[in-house]
């Protein structure tokens, strides 16, 4: 592959080929010495044009134990505070020798652009782009919830996807490039999707989504599902009010601690919790769930290096990038605006 842009157009195969990469990057945590020396020599740039904690520093730590130089470069403070256009930033990276572009955008689309074009000559990973697509995220998604799944069906997890799984995403949708990612890969891994939320926070056209839409929590626990993803409510991104306050919403369509005693009663023994963070505790999500044996929280954490690793090392070992099929498109224009 030569870019990691979307999971739209992702191949199961594809998609297979990164989940079982990142098995295998996985035990390198469990090493002595945490590190392989597969991308030495390779330079690997964060570039950051909004502010992130877990998954700049998840890019970093995979780059880093796969032997890349690093170069972390964030909007603030740095030439784009000044005007410096994208073209100009791709531009300086390529002379500075840039080998993969770790990038994530306030614009969507800005990914594909940048891969795009001939402004730079180097592997493109959209690590979040305006309110479009997260594919990392949504990568190590479903690779945890590819451990749980083959645990409770005693398989192996390395060649197997998600298919019969029940998996709802709740919450802010409307805002939400995780959910948008996780939607179009889940499907492909055979999940049966639902996407939770009031109507105003769920994007226009989201009826021709690959998924079920439900506007009722507890009608869709009670359905039963696999794994409940809560998804944080974006405030920073919303200039209006679309819900009457924190106090309904999260009564309404957060996963609280009478939620979570639901699921034993419901008997949901091994549903499994979720949340791509960071987490606005006692909103979208109750401290007693987000702390409770069920949340993979701190788990989709980890298992993040280890398919950061795996997209890094698929884009910048072995055969040359440029003979190697791109494993996404760019997005189109309707669903840009989403």
């Amino acid at each position: 592959m030569k870019h990691l842009l979307s999971t739209e157009n992702l191949s199961i195969q594809d998609a297979i080929g990164i989940l079982d990469t990142a098995e295998e990057m996985a035990t390198v945590g469990d090493r002595e010495v945490k590190k392989l020396p597969a991308l030495r020599g390779r330079t690997v740039v964060n570039l950051f044009f909004e502010d992130s904690t877990r998954t700049r520093i998840s890019f970093e730590a995979a780059a880093k134990r796969l032997s890349a130089d690093v170069i972390n470069f964030a909007a603030k403070g740095s030439s784009v505070s000044k005007g410096e256009s994208l073209k100009d930033t791709a531009q300086t990276l390529a002379a500075m020798g840039a080998d993969a572009v770790v990038i994530r955008h306030w614009a969507s689309g800005a990914p594909h652009r940048l891969a795009a074009t001939d402004w730079i000559d180097a592997a493109i990973i959209n690590a979040g782009d305006g309110t479009h697509e997260h594919p990392t995220q949504a990568l190590l998604d479903a690779f945890t919830m590819r451990r749980h799944w083959s645990k409770l069906n005693g398989t192996a997890s390395t060649g197997s996807a998600l298919k019969g799984m029940r998996v709802a995403i709740a919450g802010d949708v409307l805002h939400s490039r995780v959910a948008r990612s996780n939607v179009w890969l889940l499907r492909t891994l055979g999940a049966d999707v639902t996407l939770v939320a009031p109507p105003t926070l769920l994007p226009i056209g989201v009826e021709s989504w690959p998924c079920k839409v439900s506007y009722d929590l507890d009608s869709t626990l009670e359905a039963g599902v696999d794994a409940m993803m809560m998804l944080r409510v974006q405030g920073e991104r919303m200039n209006a009010s679309f819900f009457p306050s924190t106090r309904e919403y999260s009564r309404r369509w957060g996963f609280d601690d009478t939620r979570l005693k639901a699921l034993d009663e419901l008997g949901l023994k091994d549903t499994i919790i979720m949340h791509p963070g960071p987490m606005n505790r006692g909103l979208e999500i109750s401290s007693s769930a987000a702390d409770s044996p069920r949340s993979t929280v701190l788990d989709q954490v980890r298992n993040g290096v280890s398919v950061r690793m795996a997209a890094l090392y698929l884009l910048l070992s072995g055969d040359s990038r440029e003979a190697a099929p791109s494993l996404s498109s760019a997005p189109s224009s309707s669903k840009e605006n989403n």
